[in-house]
């Protein structure tokens, strides 16, 4: 009877041991699976934020390549770019449990959205710039053609201003001297001897000329004698720096054509020699001869 009992008992026991011992295998084979679980999900998370952080990186990257353009959004594109900056300093700091991660991912999102519509506003200026640039380009070619053509032009104006200048001054030409001796009855004899001269005569032409300015004229006559004396009035001009002595002036009234012009300076006692006259428009000599008295 009591080995019936003992035997009961063993029984009790091993059943009771057989019990405990598939709890702990099945205890055990949960931790296990639990312990792979956290460890998968642990490395799959890992995985996430390392795939996150390489997103911000090429962002990053994105942004420093735009900004080196250094095109009028700088700015913005500096701004955007420190954002991406801190938030992946914020990513490099954090955990990186799945909460977070969801959070940095959706950040994430958010500063890629932002980068196409800037990169986007980046393009087109750069377009616009380029346009620009091509039309500026072709406005400085047109420009300087357009400064050649008026640079010709004005050398052209110029000359012709010359030419005009030029051909509007009066010629005068057929200078002549020559003495009278006057009789009583006031008939003029021309001489060539001093002693009987009593007028030099002064004659010269005026050439026609239909450009240049209609109007009265005055010229500067100077007559010098054998002993370089200037004969007449005698009267000094002054032109800027340059003075002129002279015997008589002579008035003409100009009309574009032919005109012959004498005047008489009249003396006495004149001396034998070479007898020099000079015809000044101002200062300017336009005319001159000599003529002979013995």
């Amino acid at each position: 009877m009591e080995n019936q009992k003992s035997s009961s008992s063993l029984k009790a026991v091993i059943a009771v041991l057989a019990i405990l011992l598939v709890g702990s295998l099945v205890y055990i084979f949960k931790m296990t699976s639990d312990t792979e679980i956290v460890k998968t999900e642990l490395k799959s998370t890992l995985t996430e934020k390392e795939s996150v952080m390489k997103d911000l990186q090429e962002l990053k990257s994105t942004y420093d390549a735009a900004i080196a353009e250094n095109t009028s959004m700088s700015d913005e594109l500096i701004q955007e770019r420190d954002k991406v900056v801190n938030l992946m300093s914020d990513l490099s700091k954090s955990k990186g449990d799945v909460a977070t991660m969801s959070k940095y991912k959706t950040q994430f999102n958010a500063l890629q959205g932002n980068m196409k519509v800037l990169m986007a506003e980046n393009d087109n200026l750069k377009k616009a710039n380029t346009t620009l640039t091509t039309q500026r380009d072709s406005t400085v070619v047109v420009l300087g053609e357009t400064k050649k053509n008026v640079e010709v032009l004005t050398g052209q104006n110029e000359e012709l201003a010359k030419a005009v200048e030029i051909g509007s001054k009066l010629t005068v030409l057929n200078t002549r001297g020559s003495a009278f001796k006057l009789r009583s009855s006031g008939k003029q004899i021309e001489t060539d001897k001093a002693s009987r001269a009593d007028v030099l005569r002064v004659n010269f032409t005026i050439a026609e000329n239909q450009i240049a300015k209609s109007g009265d004229k005055t010229y500067y006559v100077q007559v010098i004698d054998s002993k370089n004396n200037v004969l007449g009035d005698k009267k000094t001009e002054t032109f800027g720096d340059n003075t002129l002595t002279y015997s008589f002036l002579t008035n003409v009234k100009y009309e574009n054509k032919t005109i012959q012009v004498s005047e008489d300076l009249k003396g006495r006692d004149f001396a034998k020699g070479t007898y020099y006259i000079n015809i000044f428009d101002r200062d300017i000599l336009v005319s001159k001869t000599s003529f002979v008295l013995r």
